[in-house]
């Protein structure tokens, strides 16, 4: 099954951001990549075993998504949707 959730929708699940229009905004800033490739599409598909490099103020964090969420639920239950990369295999964001 090749099932895909919005990528705000996600971020806001995960609890990157504290409003889906909060998360919408910050992709199409950009700064983000999906897979490796630039994303400023908010309705943009993510799926399990993704890969997500985003800005978090000066900070860059690489994802893999794990699970994709029903609901926005509390912090452990968010933690659950993703896994970081060591930061030795972080690719470079660059916009």
């Amino acid at each position: 099954m090749n099932e895909k959730l919005r990528l705000d929708k996600w971020l806001w699940h995960a609890r990157f951001f504290k409003t889906r229009a909060l998360a919408a905004r910050a992709i199409e800033a950009g700064g983000f990549r999906l897979n490796g490739r630039p994303v400023t599409k908010t309705h943009q598909g993510v799926g399990v075993g993704d890969s997500l490099t985003l800005m978090l103020g000066p900070k860059i964090v690489a994802l893999r998504v794990l699970a994709l969420g029903t609901r926005r639920g509390p912090a452990d239950e968010a933690r659950r949707l993703y896994g970081e990369v060591p930061a030795t295999n972080q690719p470079q964001c660059k916009g």
